[in-house]
């Protein structure tokens, strides 16, 4: 058969897991480390990242609603999914999804944007008119009393469900690597550090889709950005980077000198059908090249502009690199048969359900959430809402 090289089973010849599957675990990546981005100002007291806090939480709610339509456009019979919340398996990793997805969903990060945000939209439902005033209306819950007690308990509940919703955003996305972690049939996959690295390179998207987003949307609405903001999430993805890049390493050194019965198989594969993928676009575009911009910038007084362009370069770097490292990991660990003595390949269809054009509308799709939860939400200051709030 065409792509097929050497002994490998029946059964293996065509890959379950498609792009799809890819895009699930970038997408629930990019939840948790805009997640992480906001806990720096709001726990940490980060007040350098301070412009970015509303934007990171409306882009990590944005990428929630997305994360299960992979999964489900990938189910043989999506209807069905609801089972798993009237017969759960606490056994099972992938029904227990369901429930955490649930639980960071509404019982924390939509929980806290309604807290953050809860001063504005009573005063959004005085000021609206028609539907939007309903809408406003409907999204205070009853609750109109915006007095300086209020908003301090609001500040201080909102406090602790970000304290809880830091490890919820690690569970979120480690349970991802654990599923991998955890198949020891597979030696691709099977490592403890799966889910530490799955950790760490999400806060490495997460913060780069951020900051990428705010300074185009800053950028759009012909405002100045504030360099001291975007200076300090540039530090934090590349101290996050370096321990990301580390714990890889860390992994590889290790395989090296295991090299148990399958390393000869997953050494062919990395220098043959993974070269380009793994090697050149993960390692070398994906993670040295961001690197070494950024320790540039961390080294070097350069000019605003120049670093503009360094941190928007290393931030859509940083993002095919931890893409290509998912594609990696999903793809690659079905490329080769269980027997070691065969390979197989994975062609990606253009029109189909689990093809080229499905996993592009998915990855575009939370940009038009994230577009209409700005919308709704702003992120920025009113100026309007304040002198209504003061009655200046």
């Amino acid at each position: 058969m065409s792509g097929v090289e050497g002994y490998i089973y029946p059964n293996e010849v065509t890959l379950y897991w498609s792009v799809l599957i890819v895009l699930y675990p970038f997408i629930t990546g990019l939840v948790a480390g805009a997640f992480i981005l906001a806990s720096l100002e709001r726990v940490f007291r980060v007040e350098a990242v301070k412009p970015t806090y509303r934007l990171a939480l409306l882009t990590a709610l944005a990428f929630l609603l997305d994360a299960p339509l992979p999964l489900q456009l990938h189910l043989g019979h999506p209807e069905r999914s609801p089972e798993m919340y009237f017969t759960p398996h606490s056994t099972s990793a992938m029904a227990m999804f369901g429930y955490v997805y649930l639980w960071y969903l509404m019982a924390v990060l939509v929980f806290e944007i309604w807290l953050d945000y809860r001063r504005d939209i009573v005063l959004m439902s005085q000021q609206s008119k028609g539907v939007m005033r309903l809408i406003y209306k409907v999204m205070t819950l009853g609750s109109s009393n915006i007095s300086e007690r209020a908003l301090h308990i609001d500040d201080k509940v909102g406090w602790i469900v970000t304290l809880v919703g830091i490890p919820s955003a690690f569970l979120l996305h480690g349970y991802v690597g654990f599923i991998f972690g955890s198949i020891k049939a597979n030696p691709w996959w099977s490592s403890p550090l799966m889910p530490v690295v799955f950790i760490f390179s999400a806060m490495v998207s997460g913060i780069a889709a951020v900051m990428l987003l705010y300074m185009a949307t800053t950028k759009l609405r012909g405002q100045k950005i504030d360099m001291r903001c975007v200076d300090t999430i540039a530090m934090y993805m590349f101290y996050i980077f370096i321990i990301d890049f580390s714990l890889e390493m860390l992994d590889l050194v290790h395989r090296i000198y295991e090299a148990d019965e399958s390393f000869r198989s997953l050494n062919f594969m990395v220098h043959t059908r993974l070269y380009i993928p793994h090697i050149v676009i993960q390692i070398c575009l994906g993670t040295i090249a961001p690197l070494i911009l950024l320790f540039l910038t961390q080294i070097v007084k350069l000019p605003e502009v120049v670093r503009k362009r360094i941190y928007a370069t290393a931030g859509c770097l940083a993002l095919v690199g931890v893409f290509a490292m998912r594609w990696n990991v999903v793809i690659g660990g079905q490329l080769f048969s269980k027997s070691f003595l065969g390979y197989t390949t994975y062609k990606m269809e253009l029109v189909t359900r689990e093809g080229l054009l499905a996993a592009a509308g998915l990855t575009i799709l939370p940009l038009l959430f994230l577009w209409a939860l700005v919308k709704l939400l702003p992120p920025w200051p009113d100026k309007s809402l304040h002198e209504a709030a003061t009655g200046d």
